[in-house]
């Protein structure tokens, strides 16, 4: 196999400039020629294997210096232009591959700049939502496509009126006893397949319009290929209903209207397998226990929870429930609500909140009252989801999901039995003024730091 070439030019003039050697000095230190080492540091020649030892040895540089340093900042500095502000001003890594090598002090203080806006950035987030919960207008920075999505979903109702009219007529026309999988065959003249892992590595789902199936993956639980047949048939028989109501809602983008309409097909998918008027009597008749709801409809926990969230028709409707789903390192994979998620009045960033600890836990259902600075409690209930199907040395994908509702309805649950005393909770630690919290992650940003060197609280920032 061929030798790497090594040019690391701008580094190797880094090291002389910094020992304050000429290029004939450090030349006949190395024992080559000035020409040729002019032409190393313009990346005209590579780095020999020789000359390495040689760098090392005569000024004791480590060779990870010379050998490793482009890769990190070249990681970050996609990052810096993966930003929305910054994607398509260039036209490939190569660019970036110059500057991180040539000026590695000019990349990095880039690097810090961009942190320093998604710093900022992040504070303006928190900012308008405290302004949001005092009655105040939201700031709208530049958003990618999919957060504009999941803001213009989050702050609606889960219920589609248009969808769900359309999947019970649906439901209700099958011959009795055929399946979702039985309409497509019999209807569309598609079959369902399941294919091993290294047919379909990647992939939960594809539709193979020449063959007419449907291929799914091995991976898949029961339940998940379920869904998948159910998301394909909605695509099929309420396209129009789907669309009549993905106009409705307010996007700026084409790339926004088509991530919607998956998210649309979706909801129609799970009104498909649970229709309406059988699913709020299942739930209603069990006191919302999600696990037997999912036993009788042959569903999982989370397409249970997602579809009571759905349940808002007028004049029969469910408890007003909202879910956040989480992954281990706490990024927000979803948020609805059958109001809107009440982001100003429960936020559903706090440490303490059950959907965190729910990780130590896999498996177990959490239930917990909390509450709120401004006295507003909320009965939370929590559980750990497991992904695909993993082979051997993969690492299982596992998220944890939320649902929650006014703990004024609790004794309508099975989950609000407990008596316990409400967990003390904020909205998020920017916003939260609790004191003595030991979950603290960050200051308050509407309080000053409480800086004492004869003093010191139990939270790990104090603040006036």
């Amino acid at each position: 196999m061929a030798e790497r070439k090594i040019f690391a030019g701008p580094k190797v003039r880094r090291i002389r400039n910094a020992l304050a050697l000429t290029q004939t000095a450090m030349a006949e230190a190395l024992e080559i020629s000035p020409s040729y080492l002019n032409l190393i540091e313009r990346n005209q020649r590579p780095l020999t294997v020789q000359l390495l030892l040689k760098l090392s040895a005569v000024y004791r540089i480590d060779l990870e210096e010379l050998q490793g340093e482009t890769a990190g900042g070249l990681g970050q500095l996609k990052e810096v232009f993966a930003d929305p502000l910054l994607s398509g001003e260039l036209p490939g890594d190569q660019e970036l591959v110059e500057v991180a090598d040539a000026a590695p002090n000019a990349a990095s203080g880039m690097i810090k700049l961009y942190r320093a806006y998604r710093e900022q950035a992040a504070r303006l987030s928190d900012l308008t939502a405290l302004m949001v919960g005092e009655g105040g207008a939201p700031v709208a920075p530049g958003r990618l496509p999919l957060d504009e999505v999941r803001e213009v979903l989050e702050r609606r109702s889960a219920y589609f009126e248009d969808i769900e009219a359309a999947a019970e007529s649906f439901t209700n026309g099958l011959v009795a006893g055929a399946s979702l999988k039985d309409w497509l065959k019999s209807e569309r003249g598609i079959s369902v397949r399941v294919l091993p892992v290294h047919v379909m590595p990647d992939l939960r789902r594809r539709f193979d319009r020449h063959s007419m199936r449907l291929f799914l993956s091995e991976r898949l639980s029961a339940t998940e290929q379920a869904q998948e047949i159910a998301i394909e048939v909605a695509r099929l028989a309420l396209r129009q209903q789907i669309e009549a109501e993905l106009e409705d809602l307010p996007l700026s983008s084409d790339e926004a209207r088509r991530i919607a309409r998956f998210e649309l097909t979706r909801n129609a998918a799970l009104a498909l397998t649970m229709p309406y008027g059988a699913f709020l009597l299942a739930a209603q008749n069990t006191r919302y226990d999600i696990d037997l709801i999912r036993a009788r409809f042959s569903v999982s926990f989370a397409q249970a929870a997602a579809r009571l969230v759905m349940l808002q028709r007028a004049g029969a409707g469910g408890i007003p429930f909202f879910l956040v789903e989480i992954d281990a390192a706490g990024h927000v994979i979803r948020r609805a609500g059958a109001q809107g998620f009440p982001q100003a009045r429960f936020g559903g960033n706090c440490p303490k909140l059950n959907i965190h600890a729910a990780f130590l836990e896999p498996g177990r259902i959490l239930a917990e009252t909390v509450a709120m600075p401004d006295g507003s409690t909320f009965l939370t209930v929590a559980r750990t989801l497991e992904g695909p199907v993993v082979e051997f040395g993969e690492r299982v994908r596992r998220t944890a999901l939320l649902l929650g509702c006014d703990a004024a309805l609790r004794d309508s649950l099975v989950y609000g039995r407990s008596d316990a005393s409400p967990i003390m909770i904020g909205p998020a630690c920017r916003l939260c003024e609790r004191r003595g919290c030991l979950s603290r992650a960050e200051p308050p940003l509407t309080r000053p730091l409480a800086l004492d060197e004869t003093a010191a609280g139990l939270g790990a920032f104090d603040f006036q």
